[in-house]
């Protein structure tokens, strides 16, 4: 645990070795724990107060270290790191699994109809966009026609991938490998974005 002198958690610094893959990992796993996702806004909002205080050496007498460091996972996990607001709960990194897992299992359930493939490769990049959107720098500022573009570029190009596949697999491939066309196309449309 990286302390300041007095003994004293350092709030800008990870509990995690930042300099090893595991310590990244375990940082990034912390940071986007599925969980977080369905914490009330006053949870949230005592997280943050507790931080500040902290930072500031004025937080409540008997305040552990275990208690700093939930508060500031929750802060991690909820705010802007650059503005300090409150992240939409769809737009938050926390909100990817669930979120993902959603849109993932319909891609691949609904992946018969051209109707379905449009309406969830739509879905899929419109949530996409979100969490770019939610978690995208505050300090450097970014036109609506650049994002305009990035997103219709990757709606677009999901959606030639997932349809044209559909097309050239259809009645040459098997149900279970159709299935997987939904994932070539959203690494299509990450590739772009």
């Amino acid at each position: 645990m990286e302390r300041l002198a007095g003994n004293r958690i350092d709030l800008n610094k990870s509990p995690f070795d930042q300099t090893t893959f595991l310590g990244r990992l375990k940082h990034y796993a912390w940071v986007t724990d599925p969980r977080l996702s369905f914490r009330s806004g006053q949870q949230l909002h005592d997280a943050k107060d507790l931080v500040e205080k902290y930072k500031r050496g004025e937080e409540p007498p008997g305040t552990t270290d275990t208690q700093v460091r939930q508060a500031q996972q929750l802060y991690l996990s909820a705010f802007h790191p650059d503005s300090g607001t409150l992240q939409n709960v769809f737009g938050r990194m926390s909100f990817q699994v669930p979120g993902g897992m959603v849109l993932i299992g319909a891609m691949i359930t609904f992946y018969k109809s051209t109707a379905a493939i449009v309406f969830w490769q739509w879905t899929n990049q419109s949530f996409n966009a979100l969490v770019n959107y939610t978690n995208s720098n505050a300090t450097t500022e970014v036109s609506g026609k650049r994002l305009l573009t990035a997103y219709t570029s990757a709606t677009t190009s999901a959606l030639v991938v997932a349809l044209g596949l559909k097309r050239l697999l259809s009645g040459r491939a098997s149900p279970m490998l159709q299935r997987f066309v939904p994932f070539a196309a959203v690494a299509a449309s990450n590739a772009v974005n």
